[in-house]
């Protein structure tokens, strides 16, 4: 690769002109395509002053030549398919594809002394997606800071358009470039964006409809559209159905029935280590297939369009993290198209793991998968981002207190005496009760929540409304260019089935490796549900929303549940309003909650969800005492 470092851009534009320095990369903006013709505005060399005698000694500085700069653009080479109205940002292909291009401009001996100008049409999109694509390159190619990557621009008038979502709805949730650049940075901090073994071949094929629909997001997370072929149950084992199932890359490769982006789905993710696949929404193809291949396959089903309430997020990060870092697996996620839905967990997860903002995270995960999180799942990951990092802070402190009470008991002598008795407390009728033993530490956020002197769960949390269309990636030839509206797609009833949901409880340690904190930690939690200090019981947040209110139904561990898309009212009646019982502290967690009637204003006569552009809030609450410890430490 070739080394380049320039200082600074110059960005033309066609109302304003702002200069920065004289370099060799320059960023403009045109209404016709420059020519050899066309003007180009040099900008000025700004001297500090010196000394009378410091010049009279090296006597007036001669003014360099002005060369005819070199013009290049990828407006016609780099097209961003739009599902709706949404026209960016560029993905990583095209950043890989815009450097090999700008690397062979910049080694061409014709452009060896010559300023190079990268320039795009003066529309508002063009503008934003070669100013985003140029600083990003900066950011990951050539090892800049975001701001001086963004300072050039951040003056430029007209100010740059920001990006949209794919929804069918109107936009009320924007993302600048600025959030693309920090997006991509932390990304590139963390580990989860590295285009040293990046494949633009592998890339460009797997993102195709016609060829499985999948990208990896980071290196442990990978999103896809839903298969599609048929049946749709599970097969039990020992079956001459089961027996049928290919159970090899080569058997996959040679069975006549499955289409072929169900088989390079399955071949890939043999090859790639998944070791866990999620489904988010109904059925369309049989789980089996994944688990002849010794993929596990896990169903946490709901409403197309919505958002998950915090219980499944929770199971969703306990599951994940356990099999990326006691596993060494790497986990794939699908919706229907592997974007709304797929786009929230996922980000939930990156945010808990990683400490991305929700503009990071969504700008992010759009780079590497055009198109992800979709209208009011916007809003909700803005609102539980602290949630979810809280819950990171809280597991390191509970995964530092389990390993040094391990490695206190380890080192403690057995004692020599037998252990006196437990104090005994009187009674009213005057019988004596032994008090259970606690646990140090009383709450696990991630862990689940048992009471078996009540029998109940928590309500669920407000979430923001559905939106009334969700986007669906077609193949190439049926998508246009530039920015025409996408054909709409109609979407079926589908029946409400419920399957069978396993959680991956047990864990085993291989031989001689070194365990890790984290890994101790889930270990000791998944170990802990048997041992003598019961279970954890953890404290919830109450969300309250100016607008409207949305409940979804309580996924449990048992079975999930999916209404594909929000339209019977019937579906809509049930809501289960339960109440946590008092923790392992004795503190009594409530989530405040309301029944919906069939007279909710969310809904009108004909059954369908009305939706609302008002965005809610948050009201946190009181962080426990061991959080504030912690934070008062940190």
């Amino acid at each position: 690769m070739i080394s380049f470092f320039p200082s600074y851009f110059y960005i033309h534009c066609p109302i304003s002109v702002l200069t920065y320095s004289t370099d060799r990369l320059y960023l403009a903006a045109y209404v016709h395509p420059p020519t050899a013709d066309t003007v180009f505005p040099y900008p000025e060399t700004i001297q500090s002053p010196r000394k009378r005698s410091q010049r009279a000694a090296h006597g007036p500085k001669a003014a360099a030549p002005k060369q005819q700069p070199y013009y290049f653009t990828v407006d016609d080479m780099l097209l961003y398919n739009a599902f709706h109205h949404d026209f960016g940002p560029l993905h990583v292909g095209h950043l890989y594809r815009f450097a090999l291009y700008f690397h062979d401009v910049l080694g061409a001996e014709e452009n060896k002394d010559r300023p190079i100008v990268f320039w795009s049409r003066a529309d508002p999109r063009s503008r934003a997606n070669a100013a985003c694509i140029l600083a990003c390159y900066m950011v990951l190619i050539q090892g800049w800071p975001p701001h001086l990557a963004l300072a050039p621009m951040a003056q430029v008038d007209p100010p740059l358009m920001p990006f949209r979502d794919a929804g069918y709805s109107q936009a009320d949730y924007t993302l600048t470039v600025q959030d693309v650049v920090y997006g991509v940075f932390k990304a590139k901090a963390e580990g989860c964006c590295a285009l040293d073994n990046f494949d633009l071949d592998e890339y460009e094929k797997f993102e195709r409809v016609d060829s499985g629909d999948f990208n990896w997001i980071s290196p442990n997370f990978l999103a896809f559209a839903s298969p599609d072929y048929s049946p749709t149950t599970k097969i039990p084992e020992g079956t001459p159905e089961w027996d049928a199932l290919p159970k090899t890359v080569a058997e996959v490769e040679a069975h006549p029935g499955l289409p072929t982006p169900f088989k390079n789905v399955l071949k890939h993710f043999s090859e790639r280590d998944i070791g866990l696949v999620v489904r988010l929404n109904s059925p369309l193809y049989s789980p089996s297939f994944f688990e002849a291949l010794g993929i596990q396959h896990l169903d946490m089903i709901f409403d197309d369009g919505t958002c998950p309430t915090m219980h499944t997020v929770r199971k969703f990060i306990r599951l994940a993290h356990e099999t990326i870092v006691v596993k060494k697996k790497s986990i794939a996620v699908h919706c229907k198209a592997g974007l709304g839905r797929t786009g929230c967990l996922i980000g939930a997860y990156l945010i808990y793991r990683h400490g991305f903002t929700a503009d990071e995270v969504i700008a992010f995960m759009r780079f590497m998968r055009p198109g992800m999180v979709v209208g009011p799942q916007q809003h909700w990951l803005h609102m539980n981002q602290g949630t979810f990092r809280e819950w990171w802070v809280e597991e390191r402190v509970e995964r530092k207190l389990r390993k040094e009470m391990a490695a206190a008991a380890a080192a403690a002598p057995a004692p020599s005496t037998p252990v006196r008795a437990m104090s005994k407390t009187s009674l009213r009728n005057g019988q004596t009760s032994t008090p259970a033993r606690r646990s140090a530490s009383n709450r696990s956020p991630l862990s689940e929540v048992h009471d078996e002197r009540n029998n109940v769960g928590v309500q669920e949390d407000y979430l923001p409304a559905p939106t009334p269309g969700q986007p669906r990636k077609t193949n190439r030839a049926d998508r246009h260019h530039p920015y025409q509206r996408a054909t709409s797609y109609s979407t079926v009833e589908e029946e409400t089935i419920v399957h069978e949901d396993a959680d991956v409880v047990s864990v085993h340690q291989q031989s001689g490796m070194t365990e890790s904190d984290e890994e101790f930690h889930v270990k000791s939690r998944a170990q802990g549900k048997g041992s003598e200090s019961g279970y954890y019981a953890e404290q919830k947040r109450s969300y309250s929303q100016t607008s409207t209110t949305v409940y979804h139904r309580y996924i449990e561990d048992d079975a999930s549940h999916d209404a594909e898309n929000i339209t019977s009212p019937a579906r809509t009646k049930s809501i289960i309003d339960r109440e946590r019982a008092s923790s392992a502290s004795g503190v009594l967690a409530k989530v405040r909650g309301s029944k919906r009637g069939a007279e909710s204003p969310l809904r009108s006569k004909d059954g369908v969800r009305k939706t609302s552009g008002r965005v809610g809030s948050v009201s946190n609450a009181t962080p426990s005492a061991t959080a504030r410890k912690v934070s008062n430490g940190l």
